[in-house]
């Protein structure tokens, strides 16, 4: 027999392996889910689900338990005691948390959970995206358990209203889609928030910024200089709005506007707002501009929009121009330059049928400086560049560039490669920042210095 032939038959052989192999994994996983339904199916019958919620936590984990194990010897299966443990931290799982997310919510190292259907989930770890083991019954599943987290923050999803946006009682954003306009079956979207928020020191040993612009960020803050934060989805800026209002002195009341509530300020002082849809004759809405507005009578210091994205960008302008300087807000755009014509944009859509060149008027004096966010291709966020506006030219908003980072290529692992410089450009908020105590040295803006 010929080498050629030889090494024929042990491919073949070790395919015709790996399909053995594969099919015995796929009926012993069927086997499993169905025993665990089972057991699950059990356990609902025999225990008083009134009773059940009147417990506390722990002792309502062990009385599921208890009644697990006592179900398994009844249905004589026979698995091991690892199997055992599975099903029972499953089984409490199915009861009192997410399913088969739970186990993916607890890992920290994971970013966001992405279900594609009953039968396919995704996960980021450190900006890559990774398919995992991890899938549902079947779409009653998963539909079961989007029920469960939007009905905790009283959303509703059904057929009239197929969308929604919830929380997780950690913070994490919630984004749900069910039929009919998701055609193979209902999806699920987690935005991750670390149990421990990110501190800017963080972000320098991530080197998603440097020493110097930390330095220039907590002093912008400070000397209460409105912020708008840019970037793409998952870029983040949420993170980085976070770490900004860390820099807020806690004697100042902080009245924070969101869609769905993901900040996690440590100020003693904060007063968070959260929007609501409508209900299902269509009414009761109340929208981040009705919320703003109110913000207004509330006595802020500084207010923080979680992402502008509508015609309450009129209202933050002119909060931040009537006393309310050092507000922050997130919105998404690809440049500095672009978050301002959003911004144009969106005031527009307030319907005050103001000239254009009001608005920019408006939007100049209102914000400060524009810090553009990024994920790169290497999955790392980095803070791309931050921008100063300077005044009007004509109809023209004018801005100078402070600090940039440069991309120079990528590396054989794929990593991206580059370096953060000041552009020499001293900004013209540097004196307002050493009027309010925080001065900056005349080395954080050199060209010549370069971080990697």
């Amino acid at each position: 027999m010929s080498i050629r032939d030889r090494l024929q038959g042990v491919i073949q052989s070790s395919a015709t392996a790996a399909n053995v192999t594969a099919a015995t994994q796929t009926r012993n996983n069927e086997a499993y889910h169905e025993l665990k339904s089972r057991i699950h199916q059990g356990l609902l019958d025999r225990m008083d689900l009134a009773v059940m919620e009147s417990l506390p936590q722990e002792r309502l984990l062990a009385e599921i338990k208890a009644l697990v194990e006592r179900l398994l010897i009844e249905e004589r299966a026979p698995i091991n005691d690892l199997e055992r443990q599975r099903i029972v931290q499953d089984v409490q799982n199915e009861v009192l948390g997410l399913g088969p997310l739970e186990p993916l919510l607890a890992d920290p190292s994971i970013s966001d959970i992405l279900v594609n259907t009953h039968c396919q989930v995704y996960v980021e770890r450190r900006g890559k995206l990774e398919l995992t083991d991890v899938h549902f019954a079947n779409e009653a599943h998963l539909r079961k358990i989007i029920d469960r987290i939007v009905s905790r923050v009283g959303r509703r999803i059904d057929e009239s209203s197929p969308m929604v946006d919830a929380r997780l009682a950690d913070g994490s954003r919630v984004n749900a889609i069910i039929a009919p306009l998701a055609i193979d079956g209902a999806l699920l979207s987690i935005r991750r928030f670390a149990v421990v928020p990110l501190k800017v020191e963080d972000l320098i040993r991530h080197k998603s910024m440097t020493p110097a612009i930390a330095d220039i960020i907590s002093g912008l803050v400070k000397s209460k200089c409105s912020i708008l934060i840019s970037g793409g989805t998952g870029s983040g800026k949420t993170t980085l709005l976070n770490i900004l209002s860390s820099f807020i002195p806690h004697s100042e009341r902080v009245v924070t506007i969101e869609d769905a509530a993901e900040l996690q300020l440590q100020q003693p002082h904060v007063v968070r707002l959260e929007t609501r849809p409508p209900n299902v004759e269509g009414k009761g809405e109340v929208t981040q501009r009705a919320l703003v507005r109110n913000s207004l009578r509330m006595r802020p210091d500084r207010i923080i929009i979680g992402e502008v994205r509508g015609a309450e960008a009129i209202d933050m302008l002119q909060a931040m121009n009537t006393g309310h300087e050092g507000s922050l807000a997130t919105i998404h755009a690809n440049t500095p330059r672009d978050a301002l014509s959003r911004v144009e944009n969106m005031v527009g859509m307030a319907g005050l049928n103001l000239p254009p060149k009001a608005i920019r008027q408006q939007i100049s004096a209102a914000i400060t400086v524009v810090i553009q966010v990024s994920r790169l291709s290497d999955g790392k966020r980095k803070i791309m560049s931050i921008q100063e506006i300077t005044g009007m030219e004509g109809d023209i908003i004018t801005m100078q560039e402070i600090y940039l980072f440069e991309q120079t290529g990528i590396g054989p692992d794929g990593a991206v490669l580059g370096h953060f410089r000041a552009t020499g450009i001293r900004p013209k908020f540097a004196e307002r920042l050493r009027i309010f105590g925080s001065p900056l040295s005349d080395d954080l803006f050199d060209p010549n210095r370069r971080y990697e």
